[in-house]
């Protein structure tokens, strides 16, 4: 085993310089598991056809998230739970029209480990 080499995390290599801080990463995402995918798109069609039903400012949530939960955006996990949970507020507020939402969402925060 002698000269074998693993590695695991990043390596950074610094000759020279002064004042170096940060670290460049250009790794790409993994990607998105197929049920977390198929639960947001599903998601996504619930909440199109709920918006024309709640009050404008439910709208704007609705508008505000949407960009967050698409299945191929980059966002930070705790961007997307926040947009989850302001979804689940707007679908809470509307009865029993917004249930499936609130079931999703719940689906989806299991699938994501966040509940």
């Amino acid at each position: 085993m002698s000269g074998d080499s693993y590695h695991v995390g990043d390596n950074v290599t610094m000759i020279g310089g002064m004042k170096n801080t940060g670290m460049v990463k250009n790794a790409a995402p993994a990607p998105a598991d197929p049920e977390l995918r198929s639960a947001i798109v599903a998601l996504t069609e619930l909440l199109r056809d709920l918006r024309p039903r709640v009050s404008p400012v439910g709208a704007q949530t609705i508008d505000d998230s949407l960009p967050l939960l698409a299945p191929d955006a980059v966002v930070q996990p705790q961007a997307r739970t926040r947009a989850l949970m302001a979804v689940a507020g707007v679908a809470a507020t509307a009865g029993a029209l917004g249930v499936p939402i609130v079931e999703a969402v719940n689906a989806i925060l299991q699938l994501l480990g966040a509940q």
